[in-house]
């Protein structure tokens, strides 16, 4: 007995109902005609076809219906749809179709706007890339560093000696400008290889510090967490911090800093960050010594408590040698 499972609207404009007899069903699709009658309209044809449940038996019994209805089952079923011609199209049109070819990169090329400001390279001019790829520090914010640096430390005229560390160095300019003055190793960050080849290692030959030099071409966030092993396990006298303002969580970054290796009771830390950011008054054992403004940029020095006293003391004195 066959069993009749939902209508099914035909092409031809009938309707189809199609059941499956199981494995006992044999030969040909059966077709039973018969009319049912709806909202008292005129009884439309209904045909019930019984065939077994698979694609050859249902690929027949359309051959069959087809046939009934006098049209050529050969030609109805090689036809392609609309759905496959469209995509015939679209790929063949995109054969035809000649991707043009991108436009190559112009060279990067440098120019020569940085200079030294103090000490042994003084008035030294600097390899910086042109375009915004490398922001390097104003050289009015790079000054007011060093004279804050040089003022804390207790030798107005140049640094103490010892070892700087210059975070996303790119130029290579502040830690040019601490060698320069007086410390006796830098450390240079950059991750771009491009900027060590053609901009920071050049800038270190031009100015004969390439031998008091080390380079990390690595990411500053990889060399924080290698700090023991990159650059050894007695922290840096002086760090400075310039990164791409946009680029950085800055809460993020000096926590890392703080907690990390780089960092010792006597360390000095130099920040450049953008308005609109907050940085806290200390940096681990460190407190802030000095917070500056230059435009949109600002500059907060970190250090430790000694030579926030000793700034404090100078204040007083000169507060003293005025009113006398």
């Amino acid at each position: 007995m066959a069993v009749s499972s939902s209508p099914i609207i035909s092409p031809f404009g009938v309707n189809i109902i199609s059941a499956d007899l199981g494995s006992s069903s044999t030969g040909l699709p059966r077709f039973n005609f018969c009319s049912i009658q709806r909202n008292n309209r005129r009884p439309s044809p209904v045909i019930v076809l019984s065939s077994k449940s698979s694609k050859e038996s249902w690929s027949e019994a359309k051959r069959v219906l087809m046939e009934q209805y006098g049209f050529n089952p050969d030609e109805a079923l090689s036809e392609p749809s609309p759905k496959s011609k469209r995509k015939k199209e679209l790929k063949e049109a995109g054969k035809d179709k000649q991707i043009a070819p991108k436009e190559p990169k112009p060279p990067r090329t440098t120019h020569k706007l940085l200079t030294v400001l103090g000490g042994k390279a003084r008035r030294m001019k600097l390899l910086s890339p042109k375009g915004m790829d490398v922001r390097p520090m104003m050289e009015v914010v790079k000054g007011a560093a060093f004279d804050i640096l040089q003022a804390a430390g207790g030798c107005p005229a140049s640094l103490r000696p010892g070892r700087w560390l210059d975070l996303y160095s790119g130029t290579g300019s502040v830690g040019i400008e601490a060698i320069s003055r007086g410390c006796s190793e830098v450390h240079f960050v950059e991750m771009d290889p491009w900027v060590v080849s053609d901009v920071l290692r050049p800038n270190l030959e031009w100015t004969g510090f390439l031998d008091v030099s080390v380079i990390h071409t690595v990411r500053v966030e990889k060399f924080i967490e290698r700090a023991k092993q990159l650059a050894g396990k007695e922290p840096f006298d002086y760090i400075s911090v310039t990164p791409p303002y946009m680029e950085v969580d800055y809460a993020v970054l000096m926590d890392q800093i703080s907690n990390s290796a780089l960092v010792g009771e006597d360390t000095f830390i130099v920040v450049e960050y953008p308005l609109r950011t907050d940085m806290l008054d200390s940096c681990g054992c460190l407190v802030k010594i000095t917070d500056r403004r230059f435009g949109r940029t600002h500059l907060v020095i970190y250090g430790p408590k000694w030579a926030e006293k000793k700034k404090k003391k100078e204040k007083l004195l000169r507060g003293v040698a005025v009113e006398v």
